[in-house]
């Protein structure tokens, strides 16, 4: 399968408004991300297959740390690399926009994510209680520097 990884722009999000919430689960809606898509600290990006968005990533900063706010892959098309693209072109963002660590919240259900961000070198460092309605989410941290590992840790425990 040919995919392109390209910036999230608004006729992306018009292609996707009216199955947001059915084929990419209901994660945004499309009044949030149209929010995410205006702010300087967001970046998006899209996963394009065949002309169609097939997956869709965005990311936050704040000084030198970045928040991953959401990687989502059309249903149709979980399970093909599509997620681990998305992830690993948010890790070069944040190279090339400098900052030395990653902070992601995840659903203590969603194996298939937990187990997509430990292969790439995440890091379980706490739990969010009823993060997700109810469920608990598991704070998971990734230096871009890996000598700063020991220093995002400590980050954590200060917060």
């Amino acid at each position: 399968m040919n995919i392109e990884i390209e910036k999230m722009n608004k006729s992306h999000l018009e292609e996707i408004k009216e199955n947001l919430e059915t084929e990419f689960d209901n994660f945004w809606n499309y009044n949030i991300l149209k929010e995410e898509l205006s702010s300087s600290n967001s970046k998006y990006i899209v996963a394009i297959s065949k002309g169609e968005v097939i997956g869709f990533a965005g990311i936050k900063f704040a000084l030198d740390q970045a928040d991953i706010m959401n990687i989502v892959t059309r249903k149709d098309h979980r399970n093909k690399g599509v997620g681990t693209l998305l992830l690993n072109e948010l890790i070069s963002i944040c190279k090339e926009f400098k900052a030395n660590s990653i902070f992601l919240e995840v659903n203590e259900d969603n194996k298939p994510a937990i187990k997509l961000y430990e292969k790439v070198g995440f890091e379980s460092v706490g739990i969010r209680k009823n993060y997700y309605q109810g469920k608990n989410g598991i704070v998971m941290t990734y230096s871009v520097d890996k000598n700063n590992t020991k220093k995002n840790k400590e980050k954590m425990k200060n917060l």
